[in-house]
């Protein structure tokens, strides 16, 4: 049962001048939030008490009638209530849902934005000192980041897991044995190493906070997806001190 509290109308008033608060009618509604809504003449309207308003009749048939259905432009997905006009501190999570700026969700696509805009950053890097395979394999990062953000935004499943042409027992296997598979040792990052490796090492930190945002959003295949990204980006800087974007 979701409750709307004094200090959450407070936050939805803020920035929205109306007169009038719509909430679904399973929305307990505190006694201290319907005394502040009394004190600022805002009337507190129930959904199911929100009558369809019908249009006259046609003149010529009489048993024609068309129903004007109340649609609202916004919902609240916490509150159930709607706004003509977006509030500043909310913004949409699907559709025409809104929640506050805060929301795991939307906390995790700033997260996503943020890795995205360093992963265009490094390739800008690899392209001016032409490493062009570099520049390649960053966009196929960078495409499977956005992949990552469009399964959150519609809500579909991520079903296969591949970078690089590897699979994810492949990445796996090569993160956890770099000297075995890319002949290099398991590095600890330095700035002796160059601005490539340390700019994927700064994309593979930037995976590893969206993967820690993602916990609360219910989707075990999204942190699985980051887990293996932020190994895969590791094999790519043991892989660029072995030499192999030179090839």
């Amino acid at each position: 049962m979701k409750v709307l509290t004094e200090s959450e109308l407070r936050m939805i008033l803020k920035k929205e001048n109306t007169d009038k608060i719509v909430v679904n009618s399973n929305v307990i509604v505190t006694p201290s939030a319907r005394e502040y809504l009394n004190e600022k003449n805002i009337e507190l309207i129930f959904e199911d008490k929100v009558k369809d308003i019908k249009v006259k009749s046609d003149p010529k048939n009489e048993e024609k009638r068309e129903e004007n259905i109340f649609k609202p432009k916004y919902i609240s997905k916490d509150t159930g209530g709607y706004f003509e006009n977006k509030p500043e501190n909310m913004t949409q999570l699907y559709g025409n849902e809104l929640v506050f700026k805060d929301h795991c969700n939307i906390v995790f696509r700033g997260k996503i934005d943020s890795l995205e805009s360093k992963i265009l950053e490094v390739q800008v890097i690899a392209d001016k000192n032409k490493s062009k395979k570099l520049v390649k394999e960053l966009q196929e990062v960078l495409q499977y980041v956005r992949n990552i953000l469009r399964s959150e935004v519609v809500n579909e499943k991520i079903e296969n897991i591949t970078l690089f042409g590897l699979r994810e027992e492949e990445i796996r296997e090569m993160s956890h044995n770099p000297k075995k598979h890319i002949g290099v040792d398991h590095i600890l990052p330095e700035y002796k190493m160059g601005e490539e490796v340390i700019g994927l090492n700064y994309i593979r930190s930037n995976v590893r906070e969206a993967e820690i945002s993602s916990i609360h959003l219910g989707r075990p295949d999204i942190i699985k997806a980051l887990n293996r990204l932020s190994s895969a980006v590791y094999v790519m800087m043991c892989r660029y001190l072995a030499g192999y974007y030179n090839q």
